[in-house]
């Protein structure tokens, strides 16, 4: 009878217990107070927001002619640039009576702009508009607008601001109107006509 081979085994090391093992004393007190924290933070009250009634669905049933729109400082510099006349476009493009509001945030933001946008400004001096009054400190027309809109949908929002259409695209039942292609187009109306 021959020798028997015997194979070497590679790598055989002591067993050793890990750091993290469970098994030790400190890691099962860590183990019971994190317990403890997730049993807290189950007990936490969520607050559902109020859904308008005005809603169906994305549908805002409260949108009817004589249509109430918000306009942004921007949207009144683009129709400048364009040569469109606000009241007129604003008519053609929903084919109904439009009523454009300014609120004093943005008649502020036109003001500090200087002398570059005189004409948006003298625009939004207009009597025919309608102008709101703004409760708030500070005159950033953005949070002034969306704020506005998310209490009472009421509005079309009218901008070209590509970061306030963002922000009012969260908030359901909300249409955006903006100058694109020398006229004026409007979003997520569902009444609108399709052009």
């Amino acid at each position: 009878m021959g020798v028997q081979k015997k194979t070497r085994k590679f790598a055989t090391v002591k067993r050793m217990i890990g750091q993290r093992d469970s098994r030790l004393k400190k890691n099962q007190d860590k183990g019971a107070i994190e317990s403890k924290k997730k049993d807290k933070g189950d007990e936490v009250v969520r607050e559902i927001p109020q859904v308008s009634s005005s809603l169906f669905f994305q549908y805002n049933t409260a949108l009817v002619p004589p249509y109430s729109v918000l306009v942004d400082t921007n949207f009144l510099s683009h129709t400048v640039q364009h040569k469109l006349e606000l009241l007129s476009t604003m008519m053609d493009c929903l084919y109904a009576k439009c009523i454009p509001i300014i609120t004093d945030c943005v008649m502020a933001e036109l003001e500090k702009l200087g002398q570059k946008y005189r004409i948006a400004l003298r625009i939004a001096r207009d009597e025919r508009w309608e102008r709101l009054k703004c409760d708030h400190k500070g005159v950033y027309a953005d949070d002034c607008l969306v704020d506005r809109v998310m209490k009472h949908k009421i509005y079309i929002v009218a901008t070209n601001d590509r970061d306030l259409k963002r922000r009012i695209r969260k908030i359901p039942g909300v249409p955006i109107m903006s100058v694109a292609r020398g006229k004026y187009v409007i979003e997520r109306l569902p009444d609108a006509p399709e052009k």
